[in-house]
């Protein structure tokens, strides 16, 4: 996953680091960042990572959720201070989203003077494993794009399911019954692009997510055209009166249920959690035919609320939650010589 700009901020990193330099604060840390001295050695270290690569291919790590295709434009302005041994680091750059963590300041620096009011106003710094990161507009985007995309599969399943209670005998149900395929078709796409968009430490897991989702749209596919369009039915119904098709929409489910998954183990939310088992249990009931209409109709309700609480939650969350911690991606990013260097670096400092 490495690219030319990565190997560049290895060099910059190793060429500020040295052993009068303490090592940064641990994972969340609010020590304050010191003033620089009046004669500073100062270096301009460019962030230019293609995060189109570094967030959708992931690495190995805990994990978060969303990504970002744009290119992380920020720089940072690094002081050295040899008689006190730390180090001060000054976003340059837009203004960033508010958020709790450690706000630079703008350099008093004759040299700093000529630029923009937009260029000196300060961002909120957040401290990850490998340094200090900040939230771009782009990352804020495609949060609330993982959100709406989870928000669009709940919508759709809701209506969709919404008709197994109601008779058809009232206009609207009846024109949710016409349009079943329409709304799987939305919630699989919204299902689709928070898969895209999430951002997991552990590609091996992101990829099995988005393979799951691909063989279920491919299974659904197949299911329509040879087997539902024959029997004269949609897609939704034809899956219904005939629970072997599970087989073939089912590894969609599973890739929502990863990504419930995920998020409880993550975040500690209940609702995830608790459809971890709903999702899975609800469709093996219909597949193996051992539970009555009675039980899985409980169960889809189950399921119905809590789609809506868990993606309408999703919202109340800080956005640097479902980003995750950057600097982890931008350490991955660089060649297997570059990480050991600069891993060999940071065991360096922590022993000066």
């Amino acid at each position: 996953m490495a690219g030319g700009s990565g190997s560049g901020i290895a060099m910059a990193a190793l060429s500020v680091a040295s052993p009068s330099i303490s090592a940064p604060p641990a994972v969340g840390s609010e020590r304050p960042l010191a003033a620089p001295a009046h004669h500073h050695h100062r270096l301009q270290l460019p962030l230019r990572l293609p995060l189109h690569r570094i967030w959708r291919s992931g690495s190995s790590g805990a994990c978060a959720a969303s990504s970002s295709s744009s290119i992380f434009k920020s720089k940072w302005t690094i002081w050295g201070r040899p008689d006190t041994g730390t180090t001060r680091c000054q976003a340059v750059g837009g203004q960033g989203p508010e958020g709790q963590g450690q706000r630079s300041s703008s350099s008093s620096s004759s040299s700093d003077s000529g630029r923009s009011p937009a260029s000196r106003s300060s961002k909120v710094l957040y401290q990850g494993v490998y340094g200090p990161w900040t939230i771009e507009p782009s990352d804020v985007r495609e949060v609330i794009l993982y959100r709406v995309g989870l928000v669009t599969a709940a919508t759709s399943f809701v209506i969709a399911a919404s008709t197994a209670y109601f008779p058809s005998k009232f206009p609207l149900v009846t024109t949710f019954e016409q349009n079943l395929d329409l709304f799987y078709l939305l919630g699989a796409g919204g299902l689709g692009l928070s898969l895209y968009l999430i951002h997991i430490y552990v590609t091996e897991i992101k990829r099995t997510l988005q393979a799951l989702w691909v063989l279920g749209i491919v299974g659904s596919m197949v299911t329509y055209s040879l087997f539902a369009v024959p029997a004269g039915e949609s897609l939704v119904k034809y899956v219904v009166d005939n629970p072997t098709a599970v087989w073939f929409i089912g590894p969609a489910f599973a890739a929502l249920t990863g990504l419930v998954f995920k998020e409880g183990l993550c975040y500690g939310k209940l609702e995830a959690g608790i459809l971890t088992f709903v999702i899975p249990l609800t469709l093996l009931g219909h597949l193996t035919g051992l539970m009555d209409d009675s039980v899985k109709l409980s169960l889809l309700g189950v399921w119905m609320a809590l789609f809506v609480i868990f993606a309408g939650r999703k919202f109340t969350q800080p956005v640097k939650d479902d980003i995750g911690d950057k600097s982890v991606f931008m350490f991955n990013a660089l060649a297997e010589d570059e990480k050991k260097a600069l891993m060999q670096q940071l065991d360096q400092q922590k022993l000066s």
